[in-house]
């Protein structure tokens, strides 16, 4: 085994801003403690909430590293005391309260799964946080069955491309938004049985003409909202997990009261060490398999090395991306 060293690179946030305040640095190598894990970085996954970060509007939860980074894939490297379900040496990924950005960091042991056979670490990191995003959403929260109709908005991003798989592999009616006829090509490759160019469609008009959105995933937000209620079928739900357009809405109840419609929404990184940790075991024993047997694989978008991070943030608020991006550590 290769020996810990005393420092590792980092790429910190030097103050609230642009890509360019994305700064290589060196710090200590962090220690696991109770429950922990620490992880030596083969791969890093790029994500929303870590632009959010570095502009100042997600601060990290309290004990959480202030660096960027909530996915990561690599091999364990020393195990906190308590921890008996991994080994030095064992290829894991892993969801992240924070500092992705770096050669090594730490997590609770609940929150790492094993590196899925015939995966790359790349691909490997790009798995944790959409995959318990949407599992948690998509099917522990909002109850996506087979049969029903699923409409997911942004699908040709890290979540999108992952939530059409996945919903297709539960036997839902898949139906997927997107910015271009590239991208709408995408979210049919994928599965989505109509992808709708919101440049030129109307998705409400659409998806009422299908009986209506039995579940609807969306990151929106702003005006999205009252659209989305009017798209959802009788006893729909709206699973809200990010607000791009904004996070005040005006909508009218009364339709919510006489379609009986549910609204709830979600973020991934406050919740408690044990609510992540069953998001993971529900993974493990229902998404890993078809990771494993083919049927659900990452899309990817692209890689940067660790040190080129402002240059993958800049790639993802570009929104060119379809899929993932990735640094390579």
């Amino acid at each position: 085994m290769n020996a810990i060293p005393d420092r590792m690179r980092v790429i910190e946030i030097s103050e609230p801003g642009g890509p360019e305040v994305l700064t290589p640095a060196e710090r200590a190598v962090p220690q696991p403690g109770p429950g922990q894990i620490l992880i030596r970085i083969a791969a890093a996954g790029v994500n929303r909430p870590d632009a959010l970060q570095r502009a100042g509007n997600y601060a990290p939860p309290p004990g959480a590293s202030d660096l960027p980074g909530l996915e990561a894939a690599g091999t364990v490297a020393a195990i906190g005391p308590g921890v008996s379900q991994w080994s030095v040496g064992d290829a894991v990924c892993a969801l992240l309260p924070g500092g992705g950005y770096a050669d090594y960091a730490l997590t609770a042991a609940e929150h790492a799964l094993p590196v899925p056979k015939g995966l790359s670490m790349a691909q490997a990191a790009c798995l944790p946080e959409t995959c318990f995003t949407v599992w948690s959403n998509v099917v522990m929260r909002a109850g996506l069955t087979a049969g029903q109709r699923f409409l997911v908005h942004g699908g040709s991003s890290g979540i999108g491309t992952t939530a059409i798989q996945l919903a297709r592999l539960l036997g839902a009616r898949v139906f997927a938004t997107a910015g271009s006829a590239e991208k709408c090509a995408a979210c049919t490759e994928l599965g989505a049985e109509r992808a709708i160019n919101y440049r030129e469609e109307d998705f409400v008009e659409i998806l009422r003409a299908e009986g209506g959105a039995d579940v609807i995933l969306d990151m929106v937000g702003g005006d999205y909202f009252p659209r989305n209620i009017k798209a959802l079928a009788t006893d729909g739900r709206l699973q809200q997990i990010a607000f791009l357009q904004g996070a005040r809405i005006t909508a009218n109840f009364a339709e919510v009261m006489m379609r009986r419609l549910t609204i709830s929404g979600s973020t991934l990184r406050p919740q408690s060490d044990l609510a992540k940790a069953r998001i993971a075991e529900a993974l493990r024993a229902d998404v890993w398999p078809w990771i494993e047997a083919g049927r659900f694989a990452p899309v990817m978008d692209s890689e940067f090395a660790l040190e080129d991070a402002a240059k993958a943030h800049a790639r993802m608020e570009s929104s060119a991306h379809i899929g993932k991006i990735v640094l390579r550590v």
